[in-house]
């Protein structure tokens, strides 16, 4: 009996070494689908900051042209003024009476 007994115990322990070895085997598993799980979502995240970069860096190049441009109307619209200050007197230059002029022919 004690044979039968010994054999027992034997499948028993050899039972229980792989019921740990397939426990420890699903533990790895479940680690690895987990840190899976984490690393695609750092890049999900890490893309998502990517195309909000894109979309910042092309307001921001926008932004600068619509600058630019204001700059370069303002620039013009002072051209203008001065130019009309000029043609309306304010800087002092007044028509000449054409009685008064004459011309002057220069020889060749």
């Amino acid at each position: 009996m004690s044979s039968v007994v010994a054999r027992a115990s034997a499948r028993t322990r050899r039972a229980r070494k792989e019921r740990a070895g397939r426990r420890l085997l699903a533990g790895g598993v479940a680690w690895i689908v987990t840190v899976a799980v984490l690393l695609a979502g750092v890049v999900a995240l890490n893309v998502a900051v990517l195309q909000r970069n894109l979309n910042l860096d092309s307001v921001n190049r926008q932004r600068a042209q619509l600058k630019a441009d204001i700059a370069a109307d303002q620039a013009k619209l002072a051209s203008a003024k001065r130019t009309a200050n000029i043609v309306t007197g304010v800087s002092g230059l007044v028509e000449a009476d054409p009685a008064a002029t004459s011309i002057v022919t220069l020889p060749r």
